[in-house]
């Protein structure tokens, strides 16, 4: 089990940086192919699916959604289009609602557009965040906020964790650990603002600035995570799904990333000014 959850790491790490580094297209679809599985896993989580988990229309409307959403982005580019798409899916899933009543029930109905808000528009500021005039540089504190977090946490968490903060919720996870995926979040941030942000940027300040970014980033990808596990109990599920082995699926390895997301775009637009 470790040595597969270490190589599905590694590729997935690789084919991220790969993503991020080219971005455009290559982004743009492994992002929509990343958001239909996470769809599909919230709607089994929450019991949007048929009895046999098989997409039902509610999740092929979303699935549909998601598709026009990135198109819109993608071909577009324009917020307006996006929010369009948005509305669009959304009246969708409420006339399929009326259409087919009483088929499917009104918390299936709502499920299924929290499933498209919670994780393809939010992961679709990944890519807003790359394409961005800033993009290039700062679409890597994405990573360094909510992985680079993931990772510090467990290290200092496996050290000298003692005191457990969310016992029902996440019994592994530590006072302890927290505060040292956020702290470590903050200097990977100010290492990569003073080794790589500084060089592009005329303003002193930017690799505090950016610590500061990550920091904060940081509190919501524990937020993210802690928000997945949630729905996880509530479901009585152990794994999202086994579509990256070794770590279960999207939602397992992605629930950081979704939230820490759109945090870093905004938090970057009116906080951190690179050339």
């Amino acid at each position: 089990m470790f040595w597969t959850r270490l190589i599905s790491g590694i590729v997935l790490v690789l084919i991220a940086l790969a993503a991020f580094y080219f971005g455009g297209a290559p982004l743009a679809l492994i992002l929509w192919a990343v958001s239909i599985a996470a769809l599909h896993e919230l709607s089994k989580a929450l019991k949007c699916t048929d009895a046999a988990g098989k997409p039902n229309m509610p999740e092929i409307v979303g699935m549909a959604g998601v598709t026009a959403y990135y198109a819109g982005m993608y071909f577009v580019g324009d917020h307006t289009i996006m929010i369009l798409c948005t509305v669009g899916f959304f009246l969708a899933e409420m006339l399929v609602y009326v259409a087919a009543f009483p088929k499917y029930r009104a918390e299936q109905i709502t499920a299924e557009v929290f499933s498209f808000l919670y994780a393809p528009m939010m992961l679709s500021f990944i890519y807003m965040t790359r394409e961005s005039a800033q993009g290039v540089y700062i679409v890597w504190l994405i990573l360094i906020s909510s992985w680079g977090c993931d990772t510090c946490a467990y290290v200092v968490g496996m050290l000298i964790g003692r005191k457990k903060i969310f016992p029902v919720l996440s019994p592994k996870k530590s006072l302890e650990g927290c505060i040292g995926g956020v702290a470590g979040a903050a200097l990977l941030g100010w290492l990569y603002g003073r080794f790589f942000l500084e060089r592009v940027s005329d303003d002193g300040s930017v690799s505090l600035i950016v610590a500061l970014i990550c920091a904060l980033g940081a509190v919501m990808s524990m937020v993210g995570d802690l928000a997945a596990s949630a729905i996880k109990r509530n479901g009585n599920i152990k794994d999202y799904g086994r579509l990256i082995p070794g770590h279960g699926g999207i939602m397992d390895r992605f629930d950081s990333v979704i939230v820490t997301a759109p945090m870093i775009y905004f938090l970057t637009l009116y906080l951190l000014s690179v050339s």
